[in-house]
C-alpha cells in the first residue's frame, strides 16, 4: 500500500484492465500558518501510456511538472485513467460540486465552449454531489475510459453501502474535468502533478 496523508492507496487497481498508481498528492489550504488537508488523491493510469510519451524521454520530473504540453499529452493519450479521491476533512458535497463546477466552467468559457449543453451537464454534476455529505474517508472516483468521451463519477461513504454513480456524457465537460485534475501547472493539486511528473519521468527512463 502507498500511504498518502495517512490514507492507504493500493499500488494497482483494475477497471477494464489493470491500472497503476502513477501519481498521488493532496489538496490543502493554509490558514494562519496551519496546513489543512482536504483530500488525498491517487491517479491510476494504464501503464501503456508510456508508449504515448516517448517524446519526453530523458526529461526530469521537475522539467515535466512545468511542461503543460506534456500533461496535455497525458490527458489525451487513449488509455484508461482513474482518479481515487479520499476525503480527509469533511465537507458538504455541494461545496465540492460548486468548486468543480466553477473550475470547469471557467476553462470552458476560456475556450469558448460553454454552451447550454455544458451548463446542463455541470448542473447534473452539482446535483449529484449535493445528495452527499463528504464524511472523512468517503471516496470519490472519476473513471475516464480510453475509448470514450464519457466519464463516470462514483461516491461511497463508510464502505457499507454500494457506491452511487453518475455518467457525464458531455465530452467538453469531461475534457475540462481531466484538465482540472491533471492539467499540469493549472491543475487543482500541485503535489499530485509533481508526483505524476516524477513517476512518469522515471518510467520513461527505463
Amino acid at each position: 500500500m502507498v500511504m498518502v496523508a495517512d490514507i492507504e492507496f493500493p499500488p494497482h487497481i483494475t477497471t477494464t484492465k489493470p491500472l497503476s498508481l502513477f501519481g498521488h498528492g493532496i489538496t490543502d489550504i493554509e490558514i494562519h500558518f496551519l496546513q489543512i488537508k482536504f483530500t488525498a488523491i491517487g491517479v491510476y493510469i494504464d501503464p501503456e501510456i508510456i508508449t504515448h510519451l516517448q517524446k519526453w524521454k530523458g526529461k526530469s520530473g521537475t522539467e515535466l511538472a512545468e511542461d503543460d504540453e506534456f500533461f496535455d499529452c497525458v490527458i489525451s493519450a487513449p488509455v484508461d485513467k482513474f482518479l481515487r479521491i479520499v476525503v480527509i476533512k469533511e465537507i458538504k458535497g455541494s461545496q465540492y460540486g460548486v468548486q468543480l463546477e466553477s473550475a470547469v466552467r471557467d476553462r470552458l468559457a476560456a475556450d469558448d465552449k460553454y454552451e447550454e449543453e455544458e451548463e446542463e451537464a455541470l448542473t447534473e454534476i452539482v446535483e449529484f454531489f449535493q445528495l452527499h455529505y463528504f464524511k472523512k474517508d468517503s471516496v470519490l472516483t472519476f473513471s475516464f475510459p480510453a475509448t470514450s468521451t464519457i466519464a463516470e463519477i462514483g461516491f461511497s461513504s463508510d464502505g457499507k453501502e454500494e457506491a452511487k454513480t453518475m455518467k457525464v456524457l458531455n465530452g467538453n465537460v469531461v475534457e475540462m474535468m481531466k484538465k482540472w485534475y491533471l492539467g499540469g501547472t493549472t491543475a487543482y493539486s500541485p503535489s499530485t502533478i509533481s508526483s505524476l511528473a516524477n513517476n512518469l519521468s522515471s518510467e520513461l527512463s527505463k
